[in-house]
C-alpha cells in the first residue's frame, strides 16, 4: 500500500510523522534527495529537514541524483527504510529523476510500500504532472525537459505554501488559473497532506 507523507515545510509537521509511520523511526536509514535545490538560491529548507529527520532518530543516507552513479542510486533507494525528496525546482528535479531513471526506481518503492516524504516540490512532483508549478518555479532551470509529466503517483495535485510568505499570491494565482480543472490540494507550511493507498488526507496544526 502506498504510503507519503507531502508536506510544505517538513520541520514544521515533522511530529506528525510518528503516527502516520506506525513503526519506530529510530535507528531507520532515509535515503535524502536535495537535488531540487541545486538551481536555486535559497536552500536553508534542506538543512532543516535533515535536522528535523535526526531529531526523530533517522539516520540520513544523502543521494545527490544528479552527481550520482546508477549503482549508488539503486542501492540506497533499494536498501534504506525510507525516502526523502526535499524542496527546489520541481522541473529540474524532475528532469534529473527522469534522466537517471531514479524515477522509476522510487515509483517502485512507493508501490512496494515504503513511506515516502516530499518537501515542497518533493510533494509535487508526485502529482500527474507539474505544469501547475510553473507560476511556483522556473521551468527554464530544466532545459532539458521538454514534456512536464511527473510521477503520477497520486490523482491530487499537492499545492505548498499555502497562505505563507513569499508565495501567498502564487498560490492564489494557481488556484485562479488550475482549480476548476485539477484537483489541486493547498497545503500551508504547518499543514501536510497524507496519502495511504488511495485515501487522500490533510492533517496540521
Amino acid at each position: 500500500m502506498k504510503k507519503m507523507f507531502l508536506a510544505s515545510s517538513f520541520k514544521d509537521v515533522a511530529s506528525l510523522l510518528v503516527d502516520f509511520a506506525e513503526e519506530d523511526l529510530k535507528g531507520k536509514t532515509i535515503t535524502f534527495i536535495p537535488t531540487a535545490s541545486i538551481p536555486e538560491k535559497v536552500k536553508f529548507y534542506v538543512g532543516a529537514g535533515k535536522k528535523a529527520l535526526e531529531k526523530l532518530g533517522l539516520a540520513i543516507d544523502e543521494l545527490e541524483i544528479s552527481i550520482a552513479t546508477p549503482g549508488e542510486i539503486t542501492d540506497k533507494l533499494q536498501q534504506n527504510h525510507y525516502i526523502y525528496i526535499s524542496g527546489g525546482n520541481t522541473f529540474f528535479l524532475l528532469q534529473e529523476l527522469r534522466r537517471t531513471k531514479a524515477d522509476k526506481l522510487i515509483m517502485d518503492q512507493i508501490h512496494s510500500g515504503k513511506l515516502y516524504i516530499g518537501e515542497s516540490a518533493g510533494s509535487m512532483i508526485m502529482a500527474p504532472d507539474i505544469t501547475y508549478a510553473s507560476s511556483m518555479d522556473d521551468h527554464t532551470k530544466a532545459r532539458d525537459l521538454h514534456d512536464f509529466s511527473a510521477l503520477n503517483m497520486t490523482k491530487v495535485y499537492p499545492l505548498p505554501h499555502h497562505t505563507n510568505f513569499p508565495f501567498k499570491k502564487t498560490v492564489e494565482k494557481i488556484i485562479s488559473k488550475y482549480g476548476s480543472e485539477l484537483d489541486l490540494y493547498p497545503i500551508s507550511n504547518a499543514q501536510v497532506l497524507l496519502i495511504k493507498g488511495e485515501k487522500v488526507s490533510v492533517q496540521g496544526f
